[in-house]
């Protein structure tokens, strides 16, 4: 068996494992979880929203550690991987943006503040939306590169900001209720936090299949832009003739 071969069993034994997850997630969220005593049915929105955000950390963590690799190697590889990651991480960030006022609007009676965390949230967001322009632009290849390397670097930043804005400054946004000091999830019942487990495991297995699925589709790209400009490039002219 090749190793291509290989390689897109397991992947599609992931996937298959993560439509089970996320089923489970599902079933967890409105038939296991139970209904918040003050917020009501809206407060199932924790289990989709929570597990989005911090999916977004960790795939903008990968973009900002493939993106120092690359600065300092200049290896296309690591660059295939922030671009890869960049792009699913902003799926779920636009996840995140998109719950988060549907959250709110029940709760605070509003769908957005312009409060520390969502404000700092959706700098971010614009951010990497900007380093996806960025790439779609085109250019010389190694000066994008270059460039979308030091905005993410630039955008990672933002990241402890949002996490600690709630601490740092008076927001409207609550503090974490599943990862607390002392006791993570404390206040919580068992149940909610088994059913944000296992949202949790939903949000990174399923980020686990996009990242494998876009790097590939990225190495694939690449390669046929560099058969396409060795097909195109103009033959050297021969000058003379025969004898």
């Amino acid at each position: 068996m090749s190793t291509r071969s290989t390689r897109s069993d397991s992947l599609g034994s992931l996937a298959i494992v993560a439509f089970v997850v996320s089923a489970a997630a599902l079933g967890f969220t409105f038939l296991y979880a139970p209904t918040e005593r003050i917020e009501g049915d809206i407060q199932r929105m924790l289990y989709l929203h929570v597990p989005a955000a911090f999916t977004m950390y960790v795939s903008y963590a990968i973009v900002f550690f493939a993106s120092v690799m690359y600065l300092f190697r200049r290896e296309s590889r690591w660059d295939e991987l922030a671009a890869s990651s960049a792009e699913v991480g902003t799926v779920f960030a636009t996840m995140m943006i998109i719950t988060g006022p549907i959250w709110a609007k029940p709760v605070w009676g509003t769908y957005w503040m312009w409060d520390a965390r969502l404000t700092s949230a959706f700098v971010l967001w614009l951010i990497f939306i900007g380093y996806l322009m960025l790439r779609s632009y085109g250019g010389h290849a190694e000066q994008v590169a270059r460039y979308c390397a030091v905005l993410a670097i630039i955008g990672f930043a933002d990241i402890p900001i949002i996490h600690y804005s709630v601490r740092w400054w008076r927001t409207l946004h609550p503090d974490a209720k599943i990862l607390t000091e002392g006791s993570p999830g404390q206040g919580l019942q068992v149940s909610m936090l088994i059913t944000f487990a296992v949202a949790f495991a939903a949000a990174f297995v399923t980020f686990a299949v996009l990242l494998q699925l876009r790097l590939r589709l990225e190495r694939q790209q690449r390669r046929l832009d560099a058969l396409q400009r060795e097909i195109t490039r103009p033959s050297p002219v021969v000058l003379g003739g025969t004898n």
